[in-house]
């Protein structure tokens, strides 16, 4: 099957976190078309990867999934629930944030679990790390990672960025299934995944 060819790519609008750009292609039956696509990467750096097919191991953020560990068993799960401005709403989510150049996904792991919940982020579980995967391809590259680790200490506000609206809680099994259950909550994708295999739905 021939695939759809890239021609050009053209910057539409350009921010310090995320850059927008036309991309301009023939399909596989020879069309004209464009995509809208929204990214964390430069004009350069978009332009570069999907024109010259430049590879890369890196990712654009990070989903840390923390555990309260009891007598050896992963007794609940950290959760968030923080106020988003393209939903105008609050919703359910796991804590996350970007990488920051020089960083890997751990040191970003530990720094965004200490920012928005307070605790440590603790004995990492790397033989569970998800090291790249997509987030919403229809209409992004946006890529990330996701770490899995206990925690550690008190949920505390006191690291959280002024902009930032988060309320950090620990949820149970039970709590879990219950958040699920409701109709009336904005729950994020892939925290739904996650707190599903954790309460065994």
């Amino acid at each position: 099957m021939k695939l759809p060819k890239i021609k050009k790519i053209i910057s539409v609008y350009k921010s310090k976190f995320l850059n927008v750009f036309e991309v301009d292609y023939k399909d596989k039956m020879e069309n004209d078309k464009k995509w809208i696509v929204a990214s964390r990467m430069s004009e350069k750096d978009y332009t570069d990867k999907i024109l010259n097919n430049r590879k890369s191991d890196g990712v654009d953020a990070v989903i840390i999934v923390g555990y309260k560990t009891i007598d050896g068993v992963q007794d609940a799960i950290v959760v968030i629930k923080e106020f988003r401005i393209p939903i105008n709403d609050y919703i359910y989510s796991l804590p996350a944030g970007l990488v920051y150049p020089g960083d890997d996904i751990y040191d970003t792991a530990i720094r965004e679990m200490r920012e928005e919940t307070g605790l440590i982020l603790s004995k990492i579980d790397k033989g569970r790390t998800c090291n790249k995967a997509y987030a919403s391809v229809g209409m992004s590259d946006e890529s990330l990672a996701i770490v899995y680790g206990n925690v550690e200490g008190n949920l505390s506000k006191a690291y959280m960025e002024d902009t930032e609206l988060i309320e950090p809680m620990y949820m149970t099994r039970k709590d879990v299934r219950d958040l699920l259950n409701r109709k009336d909550v904005n729950i994020d994708i892939k925290a739904w995944l996650i707190l599903r295999e954790f309460a065994g739905c």
